[in-house]
């Protein structure tokens, strides 16, 4: 019997559980908010790296530039609009650490307008995930280590802001061990989903959300970071990006 779909559902929720871990030493830890951009820019290299060199480049090789193109647009197109009518609702600074987030009183449904943004950022990464494995037959061991270090940073600036805007424990870790959970099925689902599916609609999903993903880098992780370093930032990114073009051409 095929066992791939427990990997997809392992890494997934491994690389959601980095948002766990970031969230307890964001709640926890007072963490000097240039050290979390730092971290922040560093895993923002490290995404735009993993989605040119193993998401778009498989998406190219498996159907060509028109399947990836038009999955790409159409990710990008799909996060830029569910991201603006959640920032509408008080989610545009979630990923924000200090005291840009606002409280439950003074925007009544931020608190659930952030949560489903967070969500919203968590679900493409995952099922790239699954999709790296229905490609290649094994996990990208790129792609994970990508998403884990940059739902590190999220997680720990997200929940540090979650906290002075007055949300509770409860709330921060029910909302971040939820998304870890959620992250996980959706690895599994990018996998057992496609399964059988033809490779260009494959290949157009794997665009997808590296759209998706980019999206979301430049909207909610650059700016936090740009913030927090200065022209600092764009080193870090750097450094990142070399990591884990590193990393994919040493795990091809």
């Amino acid at each position: 019997m095929d066992q791939l779909w427990v990997q997809a559902l392992f890494w997934g929720a491994v690389s959601g559980g980095a948002l766990v871990i970031g969230a307890a030493i964001g709640f926890l830890v007072r963490v000097p908010k240039t050290v979390v951009a730092a971290v922040m820019a560093f895993g923002s290299g490290v995404l735009i790296s993993a989605l040119s060199f193993e998401l778009m480049e498989e998406a190219f090789q498996e159907a060509g530039t028109g399947a990836a193109a038009v999955g790409f647009l159409a990710g990008a197109g799909l996060y830029a609009g569910a991201n603006a009518l959640l920032a509408a609702r008080g989610a545009k600074q979630r990923k924000r650490s200090g005291d840009r987030q606002p409280s439950e009183e003074e925007q009544s449904g931020s608190g659930a307008a952030i949560a489903v943004g967070a969500l919203l950022d968590g679900i493409p990464e995952s099922i790239a995930i699954g999709l790296s494995i229905l490609h290649g037959g094994a996990v990208s061991v790129a792609t994970v280590v990508a998403i884990f270090l940059s739902n590190l940073p999220e997680g720990l600036s997200s929940s540090d802001g979650m906290k002075r805007s007055g949300r509770s424990a409860g709330y921060v870790f029910g909302v971040w061990t939820a998304i870890a959970v959620a992250c996980g099925l959706s690895s599994l689902v990018g996998y057992l989903a496609f399964d059988g599916v033809s490779p260009a609609v494959v290949a157009a999903t794997t665009a997808l959300a590296a759209g998706a993903m980019l999206t979301m880098i430049v909207d909610t992780m650059i700016p936090e970071s740009v913030e927090g370093t200065g022209s600092r930032a764009g080193i870090y990114a750097v450094l990142g990006f070399l990591f884990s073009f590193t990393l994919s051409h040493l795990n091809p």
